[in-house]
């Protein structure tokens, strides 16, 4: 570990030190049943693609329970990618995947068997604000998701979605995600980004207060949280903007997985994922496994 990060985690030891003291007080939940912990494995692409195992065994022993997928560089088999998460002791929490539409289906239900996983999320973009553009629009991707949701449940798969900025913005004078969470079969769960609710000018907490159950997975990431900001500005949990206690508060029986990810990173990337690990573990929002 650097210098540079070794004062970070001093930092966040520190706070797990005011987190013990403060416990029953407002700033830090205590919860029955604390969320797991995951990671997105989009954070660490780059390594992956040159040395999938040791990375995945990193994972485990920094005391992840679980990771989410993404679809992986050609260099990386399917089936034997699997089977090196699950030696490792690691959960495939869900699986972001194409839009399982058309020909993506089969891909899809390839990844699902391969990684014994349940859950395909669509993890969309900023390009797919679009389609919320026109009231007839919007009711064509409702019809599409809840047709999709319906087919992957006959193969005993749930469907959900992935927030980026633009779904959490007005459009034609409506939220898109508050479209979807009234409109689509509520089958469907939602995957918050909180890091991208709070670029979009939304409070994260109130967000969950409003998803409630539909939102068991929950996106993790700190920085300065400003649109059009470069993606190497994101931190580790806990030294940026986002006010991580009170969302966990606020989802306070409901959050399943508060999953870890970096879409970019100056310092060494596992540095910063072991600090995300150390802030959410040690302030009691997370579970861990050491």
């Amino acid at each position: 570990m650097s210098d540079t990060s070794r004062r970070d985690f001093l930092k966040i030891l520190g706070m797990g030190a005011v987190a013990t003291a403060l416990f029953d007080s407002r700033l830090f939940p205590r919860t029955e049943s604390l969320p797991k912990i995951g990671l997105q494995l989009y954070s660490v692409r780059k390594i992956i693609e040159t040395d999938f195992d040791r990375t995945i065994r990193r994972l485990a022993d920094t005391g992840f329970a679980g990771v989410e997928t993404y679809p992986l560089p050609g260099s990386v088999d399917l089936v034997r990618a699997g089977k090196v998460i699950r030696e490792s002791g690691l959960e495939v929490i869900a699986m972001h995947t194409p839009l399982p539409a058309g020909e993506q289906r089969e891909v899809v239900l390839r990844m699902a068997d391969a990684y014994r996983s349940d859950r395909v999320i669509f993890p969309g973009g900023p390009g797919e604000v679009e389609k919320y553009k026109s009231l007839d629009s919007r009711k064509q991707a409702v019809e599409s998701y809840n047709e999709i949701a319906a087919f992957l449940k006959t193969r005993g798969l749930r469907f959900g979605l992935h927030n980026h900025w633009g779904e959490f913005e007005k459009i034609d004078g409506i939220l898109p995600f508050y479209y979807l969470l009234d409109n689509l079969d509520r089958e469907i769960f939602f995957e918050i980004d909180t890091y991208w609710a709070r670029t979009a000018g939304r409070d994260p907490a109130e967000v969950l207060m409003d998803f409630g159950k539909r939102a068991p997975l929950l996106h993790i990431k700190d920085g300065p949280a400003v649109k059009g900001e470069s993606i190497d500005e994101q931190l580790p949990a806990g030294l940026g903007v986002m006010d991580l206690p009170s969302i966990v508060k606020a989802g306070e029986g409901n959050i399943e997985w508060m999953i870890v990810e970096f879409d970019g990173y100056k310092k060494d990337i596992f540095d910063g994922i072991s600090l995300s690990y150390a802030y959410l573990t040690k302030n009691g929002l997370a579970e861990s496994k050491k």
